[in-house]
C-alpha cells in the first residue's frame, strides 16, 4: 500500500523555526519551534486558542504566517506556489466533526470523491478503499448518507478520506474532540497500524491530555506558546512530585485544610486527589496525613502525576493562571430557595421512550438521582443523552414514560419544572453579540427576578466564574473557559434545585476544566443543587457520585464509578499494561493468540486479565515466539475509559451477533 517518500531518512520532515502568526491586534502564535521526524507521530497539546490550528494550516498551505522560517519535506513553504510543490504529499483533515465532508453524500461517494481529487488510480481505489472501510469498521454503512453517521463515525470516515491517496504527511487537527472513548481509542489504533504500514509521518492535535501517551512526542502549547516539548515521560520529568488520592470525612473540612497547603488540590465525587511537589511516595503520603491530622481518612494511594497535574504545574510556574485561581471559586455559593430534604429524590426517569420517525433515539430509561448528588449520563455519539435532558427539561415530549424534576410531573407542570432548573445545553447557548453583563440581565429578565435580586445575583455570578474585567466584552470574544463559566453562571441566575450541564467542558482548557468542577462540586456538596451532568472526558466521569451508562437508547449500567470498575474487575479481571519496544507487531501477536481484547495504548499495551501473573508468563512465550522483547507486565489500576471500552465494546459485539442472526 505504501509509495517510496523522497525525504531522506535523516532530515526533518518538517522544521519550523519562530514562528509568528497575528490576527489583527491578536497574537495568536508567539515564537514555536518545531521538528517532525519521519514516521513520528508528533502531538500539539493545548486548550482552544493555544494556536495548534493556526500552525497546522500553515504547513499544509492554506495560511500565510507573519515571521518564522517553515520547511516541509525540505521545501520553505514561504508563498503559494511554494505550497503547491509539497501539497500532493499532504493529507489535511480539519477541526471538527466531518467538516472536510459532504453531508448528502454516502460513505462511499465521499471516499470516491476525494480518491478521484488526488487522482488515485482506480485499480489501487478499489483494494485502498476496502481496507480501509474494514479497519474502520464502516463497511456496513457504505451506503448510509454522511449526515447520519455518528460523531465517532463521521471522524473515522474523514480520515479514510485523508489517507486515500497514501500521504507522507497527515496532518490532523483535533480529530477525537466531540467523540466518544471507543470511536477515540478505534482512531487511535487505525492512525497507528496505517503509520507503521505505510512509514508515514503525522502531525494530530488534541485538547484531551490524556492522549499524551499516544505521541512519540509533543510539544505543550498555551497562548501561542511552547510550555514544554520532547517525549512525555520528559515532560513528565520536569515537575518531579506525587499524586496523593484518599477519602477523608468531613470532605469539605479536609478540602479546605489541603488548599490551604497545596496548589494543586481536586475533589473528584467522594475521592480527593493532591498534586505533592518535589515528594516521592512515602514523603507524600505521611505530608498529606500530616495535613489531615485529626480527620477520618481512608483508602489512601499515591501515583505518579499525570500530565495534566504537570501541564497546571508549569502554567503555575509561569504566572500563566493566575485568574483561573482565583479565591472566588473557592467561595460558598448562596442557597438555593426552598432547598428538598437530603433525602428528597430531585429527578425520577420511568420508562422514557422517544422516537424520531422510525428511530427510537430512548428506549425505556429509568434513573433516580437524590437531592444533592452529581450524577453523570454517559454514553457514546447518539446514545440518547441529549434527548433524555430535553424530555425531563420539557424542551421535548416522551412519546412514552413519565418522570419528576423537582417535585413537579414533567408532562404537566413544565413551567414550574423550568423555574426550579438550570439548564446549559451542548452547544454555547448564549448570545455572543450581547456583552457579559447584558446576558446576565437577559437571563435574570426571562426568570422573573425584580431589580434588587438581579443587582445581587450579576454580583455572585461575575465572582463565581471570575468575571472580573470582562463585565463589557462582548461573550462571543471570551476565551472557552470563561464563556463556559458565563453559560454557567446565567443558568443558575435563578437559584434552581436541578443543573442540567450537557457536555459543559468540551472545549475547555485542563485549568478551565478544574475551576468549572470545583464549583459543580460546591454546588452540590453546599448547597445541595442536584447536578445531572453528561461528558465524553471520562476522566470527568469520576468527579459524579453516580452514573448511568447508555448504549442504543437504554440505559446499560447505574452504579457509582467504584463499583462499575469493581464489576468489570469481577466480569473481566485486572488491568494489565505491557511495555515492549514493538508494541504494533506486539499486538498482532497477542490478537492472533488468544488475546483479542488488547489494545495499543501509546506505547504500551492495554488488556484485561483474570489472571495476571499466569497470563504475563503466556505472553511472554508468545511474543518470544515471535522476535519480540517483553520489558513489563504491571498490573494497573482501572480508568473510567476502560470501564467504557469495557461494556460498549461487548454490547457492540453482541449487537452484531443479533443482527447477524436477523440477516441469516
Amino acid at each position: 500500500m505504501g509509495h517510496t517518500t523522497l525525504v531522506e531518512p535523516t532530515a526533518p520532515v518538517v522544521r519550523v523555526t519562530g514562528f509568528h502568526k497575528r490576527y489583527g491586534k491578536i497574537q495568536a502564535v508567539r515564537g514555536i519551534d518545531l521538528e517532525m521526524n519521519r514516521g513520528e507521530i508528533y502531538g500539539l497539546i493545548g486548550p482552544d486558542g493555544a494556536g495548534k490550528s493556526s500552525l497546522m494550516k500553515v504547513l499544509a498551505g492554506v495560511l500565510t504566517f507573519d515571521a518564522g522560517v517553515v520547511e516541509v519535506f525540505g521545501q520553505k513553504i514561504d508563498s503559494e506556489r511554494s505550497a503547491e510543490k509539497v501539497k500532493g504529499r499532504l493529507g489535511l483533515m480539519p477541526q471538527g466533526l466531518g467538516l472536510n465532508l459532504y453531508p448528502e453524500l454516502s460513505v462511499q461517494e465521499n471516499i470516491d470523491f476525494f480518491a478521484r481529487l488526488r487522482l488515485v488510480p482506480e485499480k489501487e481505489l478499489s483494494q485502498r478503499k476496502q481496507r480501509l472501510l474494514e479497519m474502520t469498521r464502516l463497511d456496513r454503512f457504505r451506503d448510509r448518507p454522511m449526515k447520519q453517521l455518528s460523531g465517532g463515525m463521521k471522524q473515522k470516515l474523514g480520515l479514510i478520506c485523508s489517507l486515500i491517496h497514501e500521504p507522507e504527511l497527515v496532518i490532523l487537527d483535533e480529530p477525537t474532540t466531540g467523540v466518544d472513548p471507543v470511536s477515540r481509542r478505534d482512531f487511535w489504533g487505525i492512525l497507528a497500524e496505517l503509520l507503521r504500514e505505510q512509514g508515514m509521518t503525522a502531525l494530530v492535535s488534541t485538547a484531551y491530555l490524556d492522549e499524551a501517551d499516544r505521541f512519540h512526542r509533543v510539544s505543550l502549547l498555551h497562548e501561542g506558546q511552547v510550555l514544554a516539548k520532547g517525549r512525555p515521560d520528559e515532560i513528565r520529568a520536569l515537575v518531579p512530585g506525587t499524586l496523593v488520592s484518599l477519602h477523608a470525612e468531613p470532605q469539605l473540612e479536609a478540602l479546605s485544610l489541603l488548599n490551604a497547603r497545596y496548589p494543586q488540590v481536586l475533589a473528584r465525587g467522594t475521592e480527593i486527589t493532591v498534586f505533592v511537589e518535589q515528594a516521592d511516595r512515602q514523603a507524600a503520603l505521611h505530608e498529606v496525613e500530616n495535613a489531615l491530622q485529626g480527620l477520618q481518612v481512608d483508602n489512601q494511594d499515591a501515583a505518579a502525576p499525570e500530565l495534566e497535574d504537570v501541564f497546571i504545574a508549569l502554567l503555575r510556574r509561569r504566572g500563566m493562571n493566575n485568574r483561573e485561581q482565583s479565591e472566588a471559586a473557592k467561595k460558598t455559593v448562596p442557597k438555593p430557595a426552598s432547598r428538598p430534604a437530603k433525602d428528597v429524590l430531585a429527578i425520577e426517569a420511568d420508562q422514557l421512550v422517544r422516537d424520531f420517525g422510525d428511530f427510537r433515539a430512548v428506549d425505556r430509561v429509568s434513573f433516580r438521582v437524590p437531592q444533592g448528588e452529581i450524577f453523570g449520563l454517559l454514553g457514546a455519539n447518539g446514545a440518547g443523552k441529549t434527548t433524555v435532558i430535553k424530555m425531563l427539561t420539557g424542551i421535548i415530549r416522551p412519546n412514552a414514560g413519565a418522570g419528576r424534576v423537582a417535585g413537579a410531573d414533567m408532562l404537566q407542570a413544565g413551567k414550574a419544572i423550568k423555574e426550579r432548573i438550570g439548564y446549559m445545553s451542548q452547544a454555547f447557548s448564549l448570545y455572543q453579540d450581547l456583552t457579559v453583563l447584558e446576558n446576565i440581565h437577559l437571563y435574570a429578565g426571562i426568570y422573573g427576578l425584580n431589580r434588587a435580586e438581579t443587582t445581587t445575583r450579576t454580583d455572585w455570578i461575575i465572582e463565581m466564574a471570575g468575571l472580573a474585567g470582562f463585565e463589557s466584552a462582548l461573550s462571543a470574544s471570551l476565551p472557552m473557559g470563561i464563556r463556559q463559566r458565563l453559560a454557567l453562571g446565567c443558568a443558575l441566575v435563578h437559584r434552581p434545585q436541578v443543573l442540567f450541564l450537557d457536555e459543559p467542558t468540551s472545549g475547555v482548557d485542563p485549568v478551565g476544566r478544574r475551576r468549572l468542577w470545583e464549583t459543580i462540586f460546591r454546588l452540590s456538596r453546599e448547597d445541595g443543587v442536584t447536578i445531572l451532568v453528561t461528558t465524553h472526558y471520562m476522566s470527568e466521569a469520576e468527579h459524579c457520585d453516580h452514573l448511568a451508562l447508555m448504549f442504543a437508547g437504554r440505559v446499560v449500567a447505574d452504579a457509582s464509578p467504584s463499583e462499575m470498575k469493581r464489576q468489570v474487575e469481577t466480569e473481566a479481571g485486572r488491568l494489565l499494561e505491557l511495555e515492549t519496544g514493538q508494541p504494533l507487531q506486539a499486538l498482532q501477536a497477542l490478537v492472533q493468540n488468544g488475546f483479542p481484547g488488547a489494545a495499543v495504548y501509546g506505547k504500551n499495551i492495554h488488556l484485561l486479565s483474570p489472571n495476571p501473573e499466569a497470563d504475563a508468563a503466556q505472553i511472554k512465550i508468545i511474543l518470544s515466539a515471535a522476535g519480540i522483547g517483553l520489558v513489563s507486565a504491571v498490573p494497573r489500576p482501572l480508568s473510567m475509559e476502560d470501564v467504557f471500552v469495557y461494556r460498549v465494546m461487548a454490547l457492540e459485539q453482541l449487537q452484531r451477533q443479533e443482527d447477524g442472526k436477523v440477516t441469516s
